[in-house]
């Protein structure tokens, strides 16, 4: 059974950094894509960031490029997100994503398994 939680989440001030970790179990971690998403109160969950699963290749959602690195470390099947710069509008419930299938794309529908969430709150 995949279980995927995530921590790092928090109360923090517009242009500071969070750095968020996934602790992912019960698969082969190595084989899979991983991802982040994120869902604001009213709206829908959208993809921030993927990985694939060897980390060569890295996709971010426009909002978040180039204040947001998707990382991860196979041998601790840990995957994080380092988060600069931030921005009231980056307030959300931010999630760990996995894989359907090993090796698989990187877009939204490419993911299957989702953790149970960490708030970030961005104040002005």
């Amino acid at each position: 059974q995949v279980q995927l939680v995530e921590s790092g989440g928090g109360l923090v001030q517009a242009g500071d950094s969070l750095r968020l970790t996934c602790a992912a179990s019960g698969r082969t971690f190595s084989l899979y894509n991983m991802g982040w998403f994120r869902q604001a109160p009213g709206k829908e969950r959208d993809i921030v960031a993927a990985i694939s699963w060897a980390a060569s290749t890295t996709r971010y959602a426009d909002s978040v490029e180039g204040r947001f690195t998707i990382s991860r470390d196979n041998a601790k099947n840990m995957l994080y997100l380092q988060m600069n710069s931030l921005k009231p509008d980056d307030t959300a419930v931010y999630y760990c994503a996995m894989g359907r299938l090993p090796g698989r794309g990187l877009s939204s529908g490419d993911f299957g398994y989702w953790g149970q969430g960490t708030q970030v709150t961005v104040s002005s």
